[in-house]
C-alpha cells in the first residue's frame, strides 16, 4: 500500500504533511495507539477512495504519523536521569561532541556524559571547564565537578529553553580534567575529519585570519573574536559563518572535477561527490543549515546518478524532515528557521527580482547577487526581529562587496584540504590564499557593520517591513 500510495500520490504533499505533523508535536502531544490506528485508517481509507479525497486522507495520515513520532522523539528528548542529580558532585567521564567555546569565565562544549558516580548514563551535558588549554573535539575526559540546572532566562536570553531544544537539561562545571583518550565509531570518524581540515587551513594561516578561515568553512565561529562576530551580524553576513549549499555544491563539484580529470565514468563521479559530501556533512556537524544542503546534494545526485528529473523543492521538505524527524524541537531553532526561509525566498522571490534589475546598468553577476540578497534580507527580516530584537539594514550591499571572495575562498581551502596528506607545502599556499580571502571578507563585515543605523530595532525593521509590503500591494492594485 505505501509504494502505491507514492506513485499515485504528490510526493511533496506527503512530505510536508509529515513536516506539518512533526513540527505540530511541540504543540500538541499525541501518545497511545489511538494516533498510530487513526493514521493507518487514514492511509487504507485513501488507498480506496478516488483521487481527489485519496491525497487528503494519505496527508491526513502523514499529520498523524508526524505527530506520533513527533511525541515519541521530544518525550526522549525530555527525559533526564540527571536531573535528579542537580547540586551533587563526584567524578563523570564524558565524551566532548563538539570543540570548546571559550567564553570570559570559562571552556564551554556540549558532551555525552557516560558515566556519573559510578554509575552509567548516557545523556547529552554542557561541559564548563576552567579557562586554560583546551581538550580537543571528540576527546573523553575524566572531570571532577557539579552537576547543575542551567542559568535562569536574563538580559532576553534562556539558556534552559536553549538547552532543552537540544536535549540538554544539565551544565556539568568541572573543576579538575584528565584525558582518558578519544570516542570511537561514527564520531571518531568525524572529528578525525574535522581535526584533518581544521589542520589543512591552518598550515597556511595564523591568528585572527585563521579563526575566520576556519568559522567560514567550517560554520564554527567559536574562536572569531566577539566584536568580530557583532560585526558580521550588524552587516547582514553573519549567514557566512554558517555553513550552506555554497559549501556543499563546491565540495560535490570538486569530486566530480577531479573523476573528470581522471577520465573515469558517471557513476564513479556521482559515488565519490556523494562521499565527499558525506565526510563534509561529519567534519562540520549537524548544523541544521548544512544538514539541509547535504540532504539536498545528496539526493540531486542520486537524481541525476538515476537520469530523474531534479526537483528543488522536494528536496528541501525532505531537509526539513531528516531535521524534525531527529529532533522536533528544530524547527523553533533560529538557525532552522533563517536557513529554510532563505533558501524559500530563494526559490519564490530572486528569479522576478532579477527580471526587475534587468534595466538597470550592472553585470549579470552582479544583479544575480542583487536579487538573492534581497529575496534572503525580505524573508529572514521578521524572524531577525523576533528572535533578535534588530535587523541589518544594509544586507544587500555588504553580500554585493562580499560574495564575489565565496567562491575563491571555498575552492582554495577544500583545495588546500585535498592537498594536505600529500604535499603539505602547496596545502599551505592554497591555505594562505584562502585565508587572504577570508581577510576580506572581514574587512567587508567590519567596514559595512561600523556604517550609521548598521542595525535598526525591531519595531523600526517592521515597520519598514509593513510600509513596503504596503506599497508593493498598492501598486500591484493599481496596476490591475
Amino acid at each position: 500500500m505505501i509504494a502505491r500510495l507514492t506513485v499515485q500520490l504528490p510526493q511533496h504533499c506527503l512530505v510536508a504533511a509529515l513536516c506539518l505533523g512533526l513540527a505540530g508535536a511541540n504543540l500538541l502531544r499525541l501518545r497511545g495507539p489511538v494516533p498510530a490506528l487513526a493514521c493507518a485508517a487514514a492511509l487504507m481509507l485513501s488507498s480506496t477512495t478516488r483521487s481527489g479525497p485519496r491525497l487528503a486522507l494519505a496527508c491526513v495520515g502523514a499529520v498523524l504519523a508526524g505527530l506520533s513520532w513527533g511525541a515519541l522523539r521530544l518525550d526522549a528528548l525530555d527525559r533526564s536521569p540527571l536531573h535528579a542529580e542537580v547540586g551533587r558532585g563526584g567524578r563523570a567521564v564524558l565524551e566532548l561532541t563538539d570543540t570548546p567555546r571559550r567564553g570570559g569565565f570559562s571552556l564551554r562544549v556540549p558532551a555525552r556524559m557516560l558515566r556519573f558516580g559510578g554509575r552509567r548514563v548516557h545523556e547529552p551535558v554542557l561541559l564548563e571547564l576552567p579557562l586554560g588549554r583546551s581538550p580537543p573535539q571528540g576527546a573523553r575526559l575524566q572531570v571532577l565537578g557539579v552537576v547543575r540546572a542551567p542559568r535562569p532566562p536574563a538580559n532576553g536570553y534562556d539558556e534552559a529553553g536553549f538547552l532543552r531544544r537540544h536535549g540538554v537539561h544539565v551544565v556539568f562545571h568541572g573543576d579538575r580534567w584528565r584525558l582518558l583518550g578519544r570516542r570511537g565509531g561514527l564520531g571518531g570518524v568525524a572529528d578525525r575529519l574535522h581535526g584533518g581540515l581544521t589542520a589543512a587551513l591552518a598550515s597556511g594561516t595564523q591568528g585572527e585570519r585563521r579563526k575566520l578561515l576556519v568559522g567560514i568553512v567550517l560554520g564554527d565561529d567559536g574562536g572569531v573574536p566577539e566584536g568580530l562576530r557583532d560585526r558580521f551580524r550588524a552587516s547582514g553576513l553573519y549567514h557566512l559563518l554558517a555553513v550552506s549549499g555554497q559549501n556543499i555544491a563546491l565540495v560535490a563539484g570538486g569530486a566530480l572535477g577531479i573523476v573528470w580529470l581522471l577520465g573515469l565514468g558517471r557513476a564513479v563521479g556521482e559515488i565519490c561527490a556523494l562521499t565527499a559530501i558525506g565526510a563534509y556533512v561529519l567534519a562540520v556537524g549537524a548544523q541544521p543549515s548544512v544538514v539541509r544542503a547535504g540532504v539536498a546534494g545528496a539526493l540531486g545526485s542520486l537524481a541525476w546518478l538515476m537520469a530523474r528529473e531534479r526537483d528543488r523543492w522536494y528536496f528541501m521538505l525532505i531537509g526539513a524532515l531528516a531535521l524534525l524527524a531527529w529532533n522536533p524541537y528544530d524547527v523553533l531553532d533560529p538557525g532552522f528557521q533563517l536557513s529554510f526561509a532563505a533558501v524559500a525566498a530563494i526559490f519564490l522571490l530572486a528569479r522576478s527580482i532579477q527580471r526587475k534589475l534587468e534595466g538597470y546598468p550592472m553585470p549579470d553577476a552582479v544583479r544575480g547577487v542583487a536579487a538573492v540578497s534581497i529575496a534572503c534580507g525580505v524573508a529572514t527580516a521578521p524572524i531577525l526581529c523576533l528572535q533578535f530584537g534588530n535587523v541589518p539594514l544594509y544586507t544587500v550591499p555588504a553580500n554585493l562587496i562580499a560574495e564575489p571572495a565565496m567562491p575563491f575562498l571555498l575552492g582554495l581551502a577544500f583545495g588546500a584540504a585535498a592537498l594536505h596528506p600529500f604535499a603539505p607545502g602547496a596545502a599551505a599556499a592554497l591555505a594562505f590564499l584562502a585565508g587572504c580571502c577570508a581577510s576580506y571578507v572581514g574587512w567587508c563585515a567590519r567596514l559595512v557593520g561600523s556604517l550609521p543605523f548598521a542595525r535598526l530595532p525591531a519595531a523600526w525593521g517592521l515597520t519598514l517591513l509593513a510600509a513596503a509590503a504596503a506599497a508593493y500591494a498598492w501598486r500591484r492594485w493599481r496596476a490591475s
